[in-house]
């Protein structure tokens, strides 16, 4: 089960005072663990691209983590991560958009990041906690038609993470070109798989691999 757990795992360290330390140590976590990827502030992209050479996939994250950026900001923030060496992309929708219900915007914006992404992987943070039920479901129609690759329930900075609830009804309504991440607060072996089991692709978590190497000692 763990192996499974850990080709999901996008390994996370977001914190603001991260530092490089703290970032080398989640890549050569990353290289021992074969994790899906390594999730960090874009300051430390390249950096980390030019330790880890390659051998391990760098998602950062743009509009972070409030989402309301402009939209022009936020194609800037991109194109200077994947310049740097990043491979996925977890963007912050604009949440005030969302709640004035101007739906075009918020497609316009995921289209023009995935443009600049192009084949590499976009995510798309939706930030569950603040949502009703009815605008979790339209996010995964938008995020459907605007081709984005996966549909993430949280920043983890909000006020609250990944539910159950929210990953079962996202796996429901996305379309079959889009996958869901769960993030924020997966803190067990058995979270984890559950959220697997419920329609996750993708677990960003910082505590997995730390479970994982406590286990091992």
């Amino acid at each position: 089960m763990n192996n499974k757990i850990l080709r999901a795992v996008d390994h996370t360290e977001l914190s603001v005072d991260a530092s490089w330390q703290d970032i080398k140590l989640i890549c050569d976590d990353a290289l021992k663990y074969n994790v899906a990827s390594i999730c960090i502030p874009p300051y430390y992209v390249k950096k980390a691209s030019e330790y880890l050479k390659g051998k391990v996939t760098i998602c950062t994250v743009i509009g972070f983590p409030n989402g309301y950026q402009t939209t022009e900001i936020k194609m800037q923030e991109a194109r200077q991560a994947l310049a740097d060496g990043a491979t996925e992309i977890d963007m912050v929708i604009n949440i005030a958009a969302l709640k004035n219900k101007e739906y075009d915007y918020i497609e316009n914006e995921i289209k023009s990041i995935k443009e600049i992404c192009s084949e590499k992987i976009l995510k798309v943070i939706i930030e569950t906690s603040l949502l009703t039920k009815e605008e979790k479901i339209k996010m995964c129609e938008l995020v459907t038609l605007a081709k984005a690759d996966y549909i993430k329930t949280s920043t983890g900075f909000s006020t609250g993470g990944a539910t159950f609830e929210d990953v079962a009804l996202m796996a429901k309504h996305i379309g079959p070109n889009v996958k869901v991440k769960a993030a924020g607060g997966i803190s067990s072996l058995a979270d984890a798989n559950k959220f697997l089991d419920l329609g996750a692709s993708r677990l960003g978590t910082s505590r997995i691999v730390k479970i994982i190497k406590a286990e091992a000692e």
